[in-house]
Formats: C-alpha cells, structure tokens, sequence
C-alpha cells in the first residue's frame, strides 16, 4: 500500500513514511493510494469479530506485511489493548428505543483516542527500533490529544514530545493530566491562543523542511494516517453490534452520529462507509460550526472567533481534516484540492463549488448543538 497526498504534488510513500510524516511536503495530508471495498462475504466474516480483531483485519489492509508481518502486527496491537478497563475495549450499551452509546472512554486517560494513540505508539516504537533512530513528535492541543499523546510514548528513550495547550482552555482533568507527567521526554507548554492558533507554529516548524529534516519532526494530531486508520474500526464494530441481521440482503443501513472538531474521526466514519460499510454518518458540532456549516450550506469559511464550550475538545474552526473528505468526494482530484485549500487558508472562506457540495450532502448529514460556558456574575455568584 502507498500513500499520496491530497494535494497530489508529493512523492507516494509506504506507511512508515506515512507514519512518521507531519503534513505532506505539499502541505496535504497523506492518505491511501486504493481504498478496498469489502464484499458481503468479508463483512458477514468480519461481524464475528472482537474490536481488536477489527483492528487488526483493517490495519492488515493498510500496512504491507512485508513492513510489519502479520504475526508482530498481531502481537502489537494485543500488547496495546491489554491496558484498557473494559474486557471488550470497547462497549456498546442499549438504551431505549433503538438508541445506543458506543463507549470509547476506557483507555488510559479516559479519552476516544487512547484507542488510536496506543496504537499508534507501539507502531512508532515498532520501527524505532528497527532502523535506531530518535524522533521530536509535536502535538497542540485542545484538550483530550495531548494527554492521550504523551501517555502513548512517556518513558521512551527514542522519542520526545513536546505538547502546546491553550491557557485556560482545556478541562481541569485534561490539565492536570499532561502537565503531572514527569518522564523526562515529555514536554509539556501551556501558551496563549486557542488549540487553532497554537497550531501555526506547528504547521511553520514542519513546513521547514531542513529543520524537520534535522529533528525528525511528526506530528500525532489527527493529521497522522495511522489515527484515522485505526479508527475505522469504531465504525465496523458499532455496526456489527447494531444491526438486527447479517442475513438481510442489502444490509440494513445503521445511523451513526458522529461528535466532532477537527474531523477526524468523521473521516474515518466515511472511509467505512467507502469500503462498503451501510452506514449513515450524522456530524454533531457544538457552537463551533464550520463541518456543519460545510454540509448544510458548503460553507467552509471561519467564524469571527473561537468560542468556548463545555466540550473543549470540541472547540475547533479549522477541521483539517475535512481535507480528507473532500479530496474522497472529488475523486481524488488533487489538484482541485490544492486549489480550494489554499484559497481556505489564504482567505479564512472559501465556498464549495456545487457539485463537490452536492456530492458531500448525498453522504453527510449534521447537527449544531449549543453547550456554552456559564458565565459567573461576580455579584450574585449566580451562572447562566
């Protein structure tokens, strides 16, 4: 399997060098050369399987064996699962009238993305140690990556990490989390800005090619295949879990809403859903609306400014990842991408042209739910 980017000016590369990329060269994002569409027979196979097992099946797709046999592909990823609380790793429970909860909080930190992280923390270490090399892996975050991140390669002598996250802009937990650890490869700073803000500095660091070069710079922000990868097995897992039959023919569609900022686990949502996963992908935002915004009106413009809500994580205006989306939809047009992306980020707005936009609400349903800060009044000491 190779890897391209996005915007379809870079040199293909294996997963390694996906994995241990940032952006593209060309400022796009990696993503798989072929996604495969799985036939009725495999997803009937595939519906027996634990979560584990899915993510192994899936990563089996996505990384040659000649780079990780199967077997030490196998081994790493039930070394990584071991440490969650809950027997299944992940847990769906039933509630009334057809509604369930997909649990993804029982890793480490609490946080959906231990599931992705750990994993891809056992890969890194996998060839780190192969090829004895040091890497800096840089993270800004809103709240839940960071922790996640570092709790992913504390303690490892073959790689630092330095975390950026905002002032007074990440849950108290979340806080305390990453800035308690005491290994002495992790780097923890707390700056002014918000998690979109405190990513320029990220993104001009990695867009200087000698200084990444010297450092070996990657990123773990959703900007890293191997999160996206792993992820797709949410998706598989939940379905199998939901639907009332294997035996119906077609299969019957399960709705799976989707809570997100950055995109990337909405990404993975639809990359399912591309490899033949009957599925309808609802995105619920909070205040910070841009994916909904995109797929309601195609919209993908800032707002004035960030606001600041009760799911921090959340509170996003530059979903990155929508890059991957739109590079799927357009059918892999690179150089379209490129275009669009550019004019996004020069601009601040860019408009969708109609029939990317059309395209994109064939597949995309969203939602925009308010969940504001309270504001205390000093006088009253009362919240509203």
């Amino acid at each position: 399997m190779r890897y391209i980017s996005t915007r379809g000016e870079a040199k293909s590369i294996d997963f390694e060098g996906a994995l241990f990329s940032g952006y593209a060269p060309d400022g796009g994002l990696f993503m798989p050369q072929e996604i495969r569409t799985l036939d009725y027979n495999t997803l009937r196979t595939w519906s027996a399987f634990s979560y584990p097992e899915l993510v192994k099946e899936l990563s089996s797709l996505f990384i040659s064996s000649e780079l990780i046999p199967r077997k030490e592909l196998n081994d790493l990823i039930d070394s990584v699962f071991r440490r969650f609380r809950h027997k299944n790793v992940v847990h769906l429970a039933r509630l009334k009238n057809g509604l369930n909860v997909l649990e993804l909080w029982h890793g480490v930190t609490y946080a959906f993305k231990d599931l992705s992280l750990s994993c891809t923390g056992q890969f890194l270490q996998y060839f780190l140690k192969k090829r004895k090399k040091h890497i800096t892996i840089l993270v800004g975050t809103s709240g839940d990556t960071g922790s996640s991140a570092i709790e992913s390669v504390r303690g490892e002598n073959n790689m630092d990490i330095f975390v950026l996250l905002p002032k007074d802009l990440c849950s108290q937990i979340q806080e305390l989390q990453m800035t308690t650890v005491i290994e002495d490869n992790v780097h923890v700073f707390i700056a002014h800005g918000n998690s979109d803000e405190i990513d320029e500095p990220i993104k001009e660091l990695f867009a200087d090619a000698d200084f990444a070069r010297k450092y070996n710079l990657m990123s773990l922000n959703s900007i890293n295949w191997s999160r996206i990868m792993v992820q797709i097995a949410h998706y598989f897992y939940a379905y199998f879990q939901c639907t009332p039959s294997m035996d119906m023919t077609p299969l019957p569609a399960v709705e799976i809403v989707v809570p997100t900022g950055g995109g990337g686990n909405l990404t993975a949502g639809y990359i399912a859903q591309q490899m033949g996963l009957p599925i309808q992908l609802v995105a619920v935002v909070n205040n910070n609306d841009i994916i909904h915004r995109t797929i309601q009106h195609g919209d993908f413009s800032f707002s004035r400014s960030v606001k600041s809500t009760l799911a921090s994580a959340m509170d996003i205006q530059e979903p990155y990842n929508m890059e991957r989306i739109l590079w799927l939809l357009s059918d892999c047009d690179g150089s379209l991408i490129k275009t669009l992306m550019e004019q996004f980020y020069m601009s601040k707005n860019l408009t969708l042209p109609e029939g990317l936009h059309r395209k994109q609400t064939q597949v995309l349903f969203s939602t925009r739910l308010s969940s504001k800060v309270p504001r205390c009044h000093a006088q009253s000491k009362t919240c509203s």
